[in-house]
């Protein structure tokens, strides 16, 4: 017990700053699931008492089977595209960088450094401006309202290959060479070497790009225009398009509170990883 005084009182800051974070992350968060569980009247009049209501059932069996009456789908079939969205964009963009990574830190190829920073310029660009070119290509592909069109202009991330090169240029070669002595060619050093020595920081790239992939919004919009298509970004959008006295708050925010659970799962999966991946960094 005194132990723990004497930790308290040296670091009291520390335990503050995380205190107030605390605060503003879940706070509201705590409101949105307060919120779904009241009727919409209630919501609207800006009376809602800061505890739970009676509503919770019937607003999340609407959220999850049809969504908003106004606008907006399911959060099943929201949920499902996103999922599909997020993991095909991260898995991808994954392997590429792996890949290039790869190639770029043990190959020696003419104008290897040449082609790398190419690619790297591509970093400094917005990406609006090169969302209608790309978005041109997928039409003239026909990738309208499907799902190679949301996910495959997505697949290729330069700054995870920026990341995993400077990660990659800190690994021994010695590890490659005892390989390639015993016979190992490079797709096996890659297997068996390369990748079990950068695995949490494979999992923390996942991680943020599958979030990237999920939050995803502007370029939904315009590559889908089926109602079965919609994504999670796109569904919430819509059930707020209507008139605010129209707007059922109680579905809103009950679609909002079940949209953030596979996320949620997702980084409480790769917890450990993301922490590894932290603790190397530092060292």
């Amino acid at each position: 017990m005194d132990s723990w005084s004497r930790v308290l009182r040296r670091e009291w800051f520390a335990y503050v700053a995380l205190s107030l974070a605390v605060v503003v992350i879940v706070l509201p968060l705590f409101v949105a699931v307060v919120g779904s569980t009241h009727d919409s009247g209630t919501i609207g009049r800006g009376r809602m008492p800061l505890w739970f209501g009676q509503h919770a059932g019937e607003n999340y069996v609407q959220a999850w089977t049809m969504g908003a009456r106004y606008g907006g789908a399911g959060v099943q079939r929201l949920i499902v595209n996103s999922s599909i969205m997020a993991f095909t964009i991260a898995a991808g963009k994954v392997l590429l960088t792996v890949l290039t990574a790869y190639a770029v830190v043990f190959f020696r190829f003419p104008l290897r450094n040449f082609f790398f920073w190419t690619v790297m310029i591509t970093v400094m660009l917005p990406l609006e401006v090169r969302m209608f070119q790309t978005y041109k290509l997928v039409s003239d592909f026909r990738l309208l309202n499907s799902f190679a069109g949301l996910t495959l202009p997505w697949i290729v991330s330069t700054t995870g290959t920026l990341l995993l090169r400077q990660h990659l240029r800190a690994l021994s070669r010695d590890l490659l060479d005892a390989a390639k002595i015993d016979g190992a060619g490079p797709m096996r050093c890659l297997w068996s070497v390369v990748i079990p020595a950068i695995r949490p920081n494979i999992a923390a790239l996942f991680v943020i790009l599958f979030l990237y992939g999920w939050n995803q919004y502007l370029w939904p919009l315009l590559v889908t225009t089926r109602g079965d298509m919609e994504t999670v970004a796109m569904g919430l959008v819509k059930m707020l398009g209507g008139p605010e006295a129209a707007t059922e708050w109680g579905v809103v925010l009950a679609s909002a509170v079940l949209t953030i659970i596979v996320p949620v799962c997702v980084v409480i999966f790769m917890q450990r990883y993301l922490v590894q991946a932290f603790a190397e960094t530092e060292k």
